[in-house]
């Protein structure tokens, strides 16, 4: 009984995953919840203006809490297209993202605090990126990146600590403005790593001495187009990589459906032997029973 009821609740699940899978793979499905999402992040533009928040403050409040009735329903059908794999939905990490938003929404923590709800709200926005892929890939890229990013950072800071000392060194006397200490060195060099004021600083510098050209050009050649074309190129790489996992990934998940539709085309036929095998079972077991059986009496009737 309890292997029958197993299979019964395995068969169930499966069908509620499949008719609920259907629905999310949809195309009508993900401009929905799209044109949800772009309706939410409206709502909280228009929330910015005073006057027509406190005219319309009813309306905001209902749309707002339909926007959150359409997102719940929305994970509730993601979560049951998975119910014949439940471990496979926490393996995504949009997923683990969405429910982290619907939920959060519900703790009385956000829900009584304004700002924390509108920042949530304001994450919502950013589950556009689940629907365009394009969009998608480049947020993988930046999160690929970081590390890349985080020794370019470390790397700059190291250049402009060194040159920020040795233009204090050199031109703290002469020009104080833009070298007068450690702080001013550094906001100084920070600003001319985008080009900005390099005329100023150097036409300052050539008052006093020629070789502010060399320091400046050196720092600017450095600064301004070696380590930019680093980052460039750390960047573009992680955006490659983050291409041929997106392209991976929709591999496995085409291989995914044609498993199921194989599946399903084969287990029709083994269903059909079974049947046959129990129906030829049944009538051996009939034959088998004594001419004067009551079973086979029934079961003659019923036959």
């Amino acid at each position: 009984m309890s292997v029958h009821s197993a299979v019964v609740e395995q068969t169930a699940r499966g069908a509620l995953a499949a008719r609920c899978r259907k629905i999310t793979e949809a195309r009508w499905f993900a401009v929905l919840v799209m044109s949800l999402i772009l309706a939410n992040a409206l709502l909280l533009g228009m929330e910015t203006y005073s006057g027509l928040a406190a005219e319309w403050s009813e309306g905001l409040r209902l749309a707002e809490r339909l926007c959150l009735l359409g997102f719940t329903v929305e994970i509730l059908l993601r979560i049951a297209a998975h119910a014949d794999r439940p471990r496979a939905f926490f393996r995504d990490p949009w997923n683990l993202f969405d429910l982290a938003v619907v939920l959060c929404a519900f703790l009385p923590v956000v829900s009584e605090n304004t700002t924390l709800l509108r920042l949530l709200r304001l994450a919502r926005v950013l589950r556009t990126a689940r629907f365009l892929p394009q969009l998608r890939v480049l947020l993988v890229a930046v999160a690929r990146s970081l590390p890349g990013t985080l020794s370019f950072l470390l790397v700059g800071a190291l250049l402009l600590y060194v040159y920020a000392m040795v233009g204090w060194v050199f031109f703290h006397e002469h020009d104080p403005a833009h070298f007068g200490s450690l702080g001013r060195a550094l906001l100084t060099l920070l600003l001319l790593m985008t080009l900005d004021g390099l005329g100023d600083a150097v036409h300052a510098g050539l008052s006093f001495s020629r070789w502010t050209l060399l320091y400046y050009g050196a720092y600017v050649l450095m600064a301004s187009f070696v380590l930019v074309n680093v980052l460039i190129g750390v960047v573009i790489n992680s955006l490659e990589e983050a291409k041929e996992l997106e392209h991976e990934e929709e591999q496995r998940q085409q291989g995914r459906r044609q498993g199921r539709g194989e599946q399903a085309e084969q287990e029709v036929p083994l269903l059909r032997q079974r049947i046959v095998a129990a129906r030829q079972a049944l009538d051996d077991l009939e034959q088998s029973l004594p001419a004067g059986d009551p079973a086979r009496a029934a079961g003659h009737v019923q036959g």
